[in-house]
């Protein structure tokens, strides 16, 4: 039986792919001191202390490793690039210099469809080029540990595999759906462009039944795959879909995308100004995810991978608000 580490295995991703891989072998999970592991440990994955910034413990985790699943990563869209630079750039070399000269089979990386210039897309595939400078540190990163890890592969025959998933959601997301039904709950939510635009809806399940086909396939070594549900969802749909299941009212308003990109560089230089900690509450990232096209062709893994998403959007955005509401927090 095969052994997995997984990255991130306390995180959303890498909660899910963890349960998935203790059916198909043995689990470690590289986990931060202070983190909480209890799921991880109730499902018989095996906790390696330490982050993607300490070689030993990375050294320690690579031991007899067969398959590396890697989701953690530093995400958001306000910071500094340089300190999206140093986790997720940075850690993924010290994870590849501590696998050098293992015999490991394949390495997963996941990455995003962020990692596509930012206008609308309309079936894009991973035929297009991806620009060398990004509107947000967190993209910027991912674009530039898609390059090392492609460029390790060239040169070291590392048998890595990218995906690239979209918008994902499901149960045990605890950051982005209840940030979205906070601000519904807050009618801070505006349309943009009447939320008539496609957003590119990945159900984690889904997710990582391609991880593990990509992690399986011979066929998939130094590939680059992008997955979604292969479903059209727009945005309106998309936020009534949390606001109906939450029993939360729908937005109305909305703005023209002509103004919304203005407005969101505007209120960007403003808060950088002023050196604030948090993000204004439009953005250039929001605005690409609310007021663009986001459709991206999934029929290379379909070809390859024999990628068939399982769930429905309906069913998948469903399972998640049953989450978010059972594990509310307290008032």
């Amino acid at each position: 039986m095969p052994t997995y580490l997984i990255t991130g295995g306390t995180g959303f991703v890498g909660s899910h792919a963890a349960e998935a891989a203790v059916v198909r072998g043995k689990v470690l999970a590289l986990a931060r001191s202070g983190s909480d592991t209890t799921f991880l440990e109730s499902i018989g994955a095996q906790i390696v202390a330490g982050d993607l910034t300490d070689p030993a413990a990375l050294r320690r985790a690579a031991e007899g490793i067969d398959c590396v699943i890697h989701c953690a990563a530093k995400v958001g869209d306000w910071g500094a690039v340089e300190d999206f630079r140093t986790v997720n750039v940075g850690g993924l070399r010290n994870l590849f210099d501590a696998l050098r000269g293992t015999a490991l089979k394949r390495f997963v990386y996941v990455s995003s469809l962020g990692v596509y210039e930012a206008r609308h897309h309309y079936g894009t595939d991973e035929t297009e080029p991806l620009p060398a400078a990004h509107i947000d540190g967190y993209t910027q990163s991912k674009v530039e540990c898609e390059t090392l890890a492609l460029e390790e592969y060239r040169k070291y025959q590392t048998p890595v595999t990218i995906v690239r998933p979209g918008f994902i959601y499901g149960p045990r997301d605890r950051t982005v759906l209840p940030r979205l039904a906070d601000r519904l709950r807050k009618k801070s939510v505006i349309y943009i462009a009447r939320g008539r635009y496609a957003l590119n809806t990945t159900y984690v399940g889904n997710l990582v039944d391609a991880i593990f086909l990509a992690a399986e396939s011979p066929r998939a070594v130094g590939e680059v795959f992008n997955v979604t549900d292969g479903e059209f969802v727009s945005k309106r749909r998309f936020f009534e879909a949390i606001a109906d299941g939450l029993g939360l009212p729908r937005p109305k308003a909305s703005i023209p995308l002509w103004l919304a990109r203005p407005l969101a560089r505007w209120r960007e230089n403003v808060f950088r100004r002023k050196n604030k900690p948090y993000p204004p509450l439009i953005t250039r990232a929001s605005v690409k995810f609310a007021g663009l096209n986001l459709d991206f062709s999934i029929a290379k893994a379909r070809t390859v991978l024999g990628y068939d998403p399982q769930i429905g959007f309906d069913d998948g955005m469903k399972r998640a608000l049953e989450w978010v509401a059972k594990n509310k927090p307290a008032a």
